[in-house]
């Protein structure tokens, strides 16, 4: 096989099944010659200009049979996506006919694109750094407005800026002493740690600032993995049908019902919860139940958010305060349901309840809600809001770290630094210095993938979709 950079390429870059219209991409040095052996036009592809396009037919060169009809797109290297010469053919969005057309590319020379093909090459090509090209796979998969702008605007380059600034500083730094260490007749280092020392400090502050984005970064990006949880009974899957807005879940008034934990994303306002309805949490005996109740207890422990449901309607049980000592160090929300009827819970005595059980003096919020008549929800959006969302979030001015990749790279970026500002401190040689910055540049490096490994790459852009 050819090196992946002389390949042509091609792939469908619509979803699959029927629709109005299929686009399939062709990408590589000789795209715009394949593509102009099976179009049939008033315009010859290959003395188009770039970014123009033409309305003709795919033919069968062999037969002389029509396809069908197209537009094609010509955008010529180095100003396409990939780098490369690019042709997208629109056509009817038939599986049939789409894949008519791919086989005569197929039978051309083409061959079919990898997952992420038509990303890694714009990222081989320099078009892209790898924080744009995990980016563009964070806009298709964005599930809400904040999500959106949050990935269209790492697509933008503000964090590969912020990152290249940071390992400019570094390397600049790392030069001067390698040069003043060779020609110290040149350049001194009198003093040169109190320099050095606020110059690591900053970058160390900036880094610290990116981290502290990054709880907040991942809900926006993966949605708030949320646990409804409570005792058997207590409408936690009517909770769950409510919002989701469709009967999803089984209700009855039989405890154990739900034996096994069940999904569903959902929008609340510009939030999107994925919510995991859970098993009533309370001892049993039952086999089947007790597999539900122990990846209830799972599902809490991995969770960001508890909706923690209890029946308004009659006093708290032994049960009840079983479950909120399972909640201890989560950040819940007291769902005290059934507020259509007469209540017999009151809120301030709950939360005292909770703080005793649990041992947590902060505050819990508590809501009253209504699951038969959909009450609660409008007080329940603006709580979560408060409690995952600093305010409205300003998308110009803040970088949001959404990447677990990056997360791990930027700590071991500030692992190093901690190690020249503890040599500093000790008053050690400047040559001990330069280890240590150098592997905070490594580190940072990888977020962009200036140093990033083969085998790293190949499965970042494994995970993308098939035509992008």
């Amino acid at each position: 096989m050819k090196p992946m950079s002389e390949d042509t390429i091609c792939g469908i870059a619509t979803a699959s099944g029927r629709s109005a219209i299929g686009m399939i991409r062709v990408s590589g040095s000789d795209a715009i010659r394949i593509c102009d052996g099976i179009f049939d036009g008033k315009k010859c592809i290959r003395d188009m200009e770039t970014f123009t396009a033409a309305y003709g037919h795919i033919v069968n060169p062999d037969t002389k049979d029509p396809v069908d009809e197209v537009i094609v797109l010509v955008m010529k290297h180095p100003h396409t996506y990939t780098t490369e010469d690019t042709v997208e053919i629109s056509t009817h969005g038939g599986p049939f006919v789409i894949r008519r057309i791919m086989d005569l590319l197929l039978s051309r020379g083409v061959r079919p694109a990898e997952p992420g093909e038509f990303t890694r090459r714009a990222y081989m090509g320099g078009r892209i750094d790898m924080t744009e090209a995990e980016a563009v796979m964070d806009v298709i998969s964005a599930e809400s407005d904040r999500a959106l702008k949050s990935s269209l605007q790492q697509l933008s380059g503000r964090l590969r800026t912020e990152i290249t600034e940071l390992r400019d500083t570094i390397l600049h730094e790392t030069a001067f002493i390698e040069a003043a260490l060779d020609d110290p007749e040149n350049y001194s280092l009198d003093n040169y740690d109190l320099k050095l020392s606020v110059i690591i400090d900053e970058v160390y502050d900036r880094i610290e600032k990116l981290l502290l984005t990054y709880d907040e970064g991942r809900v926006l990006k993966n949605g708030i993995s949320t646990v409804i949880a409570g005792k058997p009974n207590v409408g936690k899957s009517s909770i769950l049908n409510l919002l989701v807005g469709q009967d999803r879940a089984i209700v009855s008034d039989i405890e154990g019902t739900t034996r096994d934990t069940l999904e569903e994303y959902i929008h609340l306002g510009s939030t999107v919860l994925k919510l995991i309805d859970t098993a009533g949490i309370r001892e049993t005996e039952d086999v089947v139940e007790k597999i539900g109740v122990d990846r209830a207890r799972s599902s809490i422990t991995d969770a960001d958010l508890i909706l923690y449901i209890v029946d308004g309607s009659e006093d708290l049980s032994e049960q009840d305060h079983f479950v909120m000592s399972q909640l201890k160090g989560k950040k819940v929300i007291m769902l005290i349901n059934k507020s259509d009827l007469d209540m017999v819970i009151d809120r301030d005595k709950l939360m005292a309840d909770y703080k005793k059980i649990t041992g947590d003096d902060s505050d819990i919020p508590g809501i009253y809600i209504s699951a038969k008549e959909g009450t609660g929800l409008e007080e329940l959006r603006s709580t979560i809001e408060d409690m995952f969302f600093r305010g409205d979030i300003d998308f110009n001015n803040q970088i949001y770290i959404t990447n677990t990749r990056h997360k791990a790279s930027l700590l071991a970026a500030l692992d190093s630094l901690t190690r020249v500002k503890d040599s500093i401190a000790a008053g050690m040689g400047e040559d001990f210095y330069t280890i240590d910055m150098m592997a905070a540049y490594e580190s940072l490096g990888e977020i962009i993938g200036e140093t990033l490994e083969d085998d790293l790459a190949d499965k970042i852009f494994k995970d993308f979709c098939m035509g992008k």
